[in-house]
Parts: structure tokens; sequence; C-alpha cells
């Protein structure tokens, strides 16, 4: 049970940063924290570390830009909800759970997180009067940690 709440976790944490929890996942298997099978053990290789860690290092930048689009139009929406989907199902996978329920239950995740992140972020800046940069970069702190959490107990 625990396994499965793991992966709607990090897909939640997809959801706030749609690269940051497949990067995490990707390190979790490269380290030999996440067990998987291929095919999904193929996330841990050596070059899917580097492509994701460097995606998720660009998004965490282009997210500061006044013109990214926002997070729950359907780019965004879907990048999250296929990310909250991966990574879900190897999180499952890693804890003998099931791939697809793991699956779905990341992608769901993968949604809460999106309207969950612009709901909060929007609130908080408006909370604490501040520019919406300070709130971003604590959002960013949250997926980062949030995500390695989830792995590392995984």
């Amino acid at each position: 049970m625990t396994t499965l709440l793991f992966a709607f976790l990090i897909g939640f944490f997809a959801g706030l940063r749609s690269l940051m929890a497949p990067a995490a996942t990707a390190w979790a298997v490269y380290l030999g924290w996440l067990k998987l099978k291929e095919p999904l053990s193929l996330i841990g290789s050596g070059l899917s570390v580097t492509i994701f860690t460097a995606l998720a290092i660009g998004e965490i930048g282009a997210d500061k830009l006044p013109q990214t689009p926002n997070r729950t139009a359907p780019p965004g929406l879907i990048a999250r909800i296929v990310a909250g989907g991966l990574t879900g199902a190897c999180v499952a996978a890693g804890g003998a759970q099931g791939l697809f329920l793991g699956a779905f239950l990341g992608a769901i995740g993968g949604v809460a997180g999106c309207f969950a992140g612009y709901q909060a972020r929007r609130w908080l800046v408006k909370a604490l009067n501040t520019r919406d940069f300070n709130v971003a970069l604590v959002e960013d702190l949250v997926a980062v940690a949030g995500s390695v959490w989830v792995v590392s107990s995984s």
C-alpha cells in the first residue's frame, strides 16, 4: 500500500515540475535505489540520467521566464500526466506492485500536483505580497526534495 502512495506522490511532484520526477527516478535506478526490469530499467541508463537531469535543470530556469506558458495549459498538463504516469509506473514496479496501477496513480498525482501547485503558488504570491520568482524557488525545492524522498524511500 505504501508503494502505491509513493506512486501517487512521485506523480504529484511531477505535477509541480514535470521533469524533476523523471530525473530523480532515473538517478534512483542508476544508483540502485530502485530496482527495475526492462524496459523500465532503461530510465536508469547513463544517457537517460544525463538527458533527464539536463531537462530538469532547464525546466527550473524556464519556469521563471515571463513567457513560459501556464502549467495548466494542455501541453504542460499533458507533460505532467505523462511524467507522472511514467514515474508512478517505475515506483510501483520497483515496489513489486502493479505497473499499470502505478502509472494510473502517478498520472492522477500529476494532475493533482499541477493544479494544487498552480493554486498554491498564486495564493502564496498574493498572501505574502512577494514576487512569483520567490515562491517559484520554494516550489523548486519542494519538487526536488519530494522527488528524491519518494525514490529513496520506495
